[in-house]
């Protein structure tokens, strides 16, 4: 995909984003603002790639999966990983939760991991949020867990949800979407993560 059908592209992702931001999301921002812990920044869609040149240091981390298991970094070490940030009542992550999972299993024989991190639910939520939306791949839970959260600082806030990491095979940042994945986006998203299958490690 050239950068100029990219960018076009992108731009009608744009508008399908800001228009997912509306009406029920709304409730949640106005959650945010209050001072409600549950907390909800509302993405606007867009989508940064980061030239393999221009990208910073490895992303590592550890945290708690759903199921008590520890998940890290050095699990996905020479792998693609797609990490997704959500909670249970965020209305944009139940929206795309179905997309993450089609592309979830659309690239997962080239070799592309999954991982959300769920930013406030514990793990009776976090469980029940798998089965209603059949998401397969595991999520490590951040609430109450500093390290974890400081672990992504420098590339989101853990209170904007949903967002979209794509980590490369040297487990740095390739790419991000800052809000929702629409139907709109989704094949823009399935090429950031080939792109990432197809370059070498």
């Amino acid at each position: 995909m050239t950068r100029r059908i990219f960018a076009a592209v992108t731009a009608l992702a744009l508008a399908f984003g800001l228009a997912a931001c509306t009406g029920e999301n709304d409730d949640l921002a106005d959650t945010y603002r209050k001072g409600n812990n549950q907390g909800f920044i509302s993405g606007d869609g867009r989508v940064t790639e980061i030239a393999e040149a221009d990208r910073g240091d490895a992303v590592e981390f550890s945290g708690t999966a759903v199921d008590g298991s520890t998940i890290s970094s050095a699990d996905y070490a020479g792998e693609v990983l797609v990490i997704n940030f959500w909670y249970a009542q965020c209305g944009p992550c139940r929206a795309e939760a179905p997309i993450l999972e089609d592309v979830h299993t659309s690239t997962s024989e080239a070799g592309a991991n999954f991982l959300g991190v769920n930013i406030y639910d514990g793990p009776e939520q976090a469980a029940s949020f798998d089965e209603t939306y059949g998401i397969t791949y595991p999520s490590i839970l951040a609430r109450g867990d500093v390290d974890l959260k400081l672990a992504f600082a420098d590339w989101t806030s853990l209170q904007a949800a949903p967002t979209t990491l794509v980590l490369d095979k040297q487990g740095r940042v390739a790419a991000s979407i800052f809000g929702q994945v629409t139907p709109a986006s989704k094949s823009i998203f399935e090429t950031l993560v080939e792109d990432a299958l197809e370059e070498q490690s």
